[in-house]
């Protein structure tokens, strides 16, 4: 038996919460608890079957006593709370049937001042060997949880990538960023904000610092600078699309013959029928075609990283520049550093019903292991496209 701590500020989540709940969890935890609706969700991963005890690390502020429930796997168990000086509460043991997660849940039941309690963890002792994020550095991605990729073997001067890509019913969860079409540079691709749905298309600065700009963009197409992986140009169309429809995607990459790079991108939404297209951004200093051609899933909101989400892409081809479209039907699969160092092992990939998927969020069992290579079955379906028709407004 070891006992180790899974702290709250990498491992939890407020995972029901009435509007206007103040309940946060921050760098030391569970904070502001006084709203006994507000569920917050704590997991770690035991890598065997096996029993477990549990503890609560927690101090009252701003109450002398409080009963809060826990919950172990469907398990309930009653604590009382009293003091102000942190220690570990006694919660119960549990036996865990199978290797995965375990989610303990926390309410609050009564209090006799304004708040149930602030916990920094979870103590856990168990035979098992266990998983949890324990880097506090990147908690915030922890939280946000593992990304995973397909990177796809795409012959030398191709100018046009195509994709499909579907994200079934109730796999579009909030702060989803579905990446379709990625390259050397930038990416394309479907999101989910929390009150809309995007398209988007970015690509980043030169290497050597020179701005990207705009060149051209479609209809209702909003362009403003992007910041995060770098800077660059960011292009977006407000768009409702659907779980469970197939969307298609279609980048060109060329060189302008002057030294910079033009970068375009295309979105075929089947609601009507068309392509639309997105935008062209000129990239200085640098000459290129298709390349590190790939696809990516993560979730972008590090309070919805208990949630779950999965998307397919399917037959995949790429244009050279003679014209010739060639499928592509491998892939690797790779993950961030998330995944890589195992602080969330809530992910997978590989090839279901001829199409490579992606899976991650939710915490649950079967993740599948990173640095992987897979083959789809060829389809022959080139795309149906006369790419020298494909609108440019």
């Amino acid at each position: 038996m070891s006992t180790k701590t899974v702290a709250f500020a990498g491992n939890a989540f407020i995972t029901t919460a009435s509007a206007g709940a103040s309940e946060v969890i921050n760098d030391n935890g569970l904070a502001n608890w006084n709203n006994a609706s507000t569920i917050t969700s704590a997991y770690f991963r035991m890598a065997s079957a096996g029993s477990v005890t549990i503890g609560l690390n927690a101090y009252l502020a701003g109450s002398n006593n409080s009963t809060v429930k826990v919950t172990v796997n469907g398990t309930a168990f009653t604590v009382q709370l009293a003091g102000t000086t942190p220690k570990t509460y006694p919660v119960g043991t549990v036996n865990v049937a199978a290797q995965g997660y375990v989610k303990v849940d926390l309410q609050g039941v009564t209090k006799d001042g304004a708040y149930f309690g602030y916990v920094s963890g979870l103590s856990v002792t168990t035979a098992s060997a266990i998983n949890f994020a324990n880097d506090p550095a990147n908690y915030y991605w922890s939280r946000r949880g593992p990304s995973v990729h397909m990177t796809y073997t795409v012959p030398a001067n191709s100018e046009y990538f195509y994709n499909e890509v579907t994200v079934p019913v109730r796999q579009d969860a909030v702060g989803s960023y579905f990446m379709v079409a990625g390259f050397d540079g930038g990416y394309s691709g479907i999101q989910v904000k929390e009150n809309q749905r995007w398209v988007i298309f970015s690509v980043w600065d030169a290497d050597n610092g020179q701005k990207t700009t705009l060149v051209s963009k479609g209809a209702g197409v909003v362009d403003n600078s992007f910041g995060g992986e770098g800077t660059g140009g960011q292009a977006y169309l407000v768009f409702n699309w659907v779980a469970g429809n197939t969307y298609k995607f279609i980048t060109r990459i060329r060189p302008d013959g002057a030294g910079s790079t033009l970068y375009s991108a295309w979105f075929f939404a089947p609601e009507s029928n068309t392509w639309r297209y997105l935008a062209t951004w000129k990239r200085p200093s640098t000459t290129a075609y298709q390349s590190g051609t790939y696809s990516f899933l993560e979730n972008f909101i590090d309070t919805k990283g208990y949630t779950g989400r999965r998307v397919l892409f399917g037959n995949q081809w790429a244009r050279n520049v003679n014209g010739t479209w060639s499928e592509l039907t491998a892939a690797r699969y790779t993950g961030d550093a998330t995944a890589s160092n195992a602080q969330r092992m809530d992910y997978a990939g590989g090839v279901d019903s001829g199409r490579f998927y992606l899976r991650n969020g939710g915490f649950f069992a079967d993740y599948v292991s990173l640095n992987q290579n897979f083959t789809r079955a060829a389809t022959g379906q080139k795309p149906t496209v006369d790419v020298g028709t494909l609108p440019t407004q």
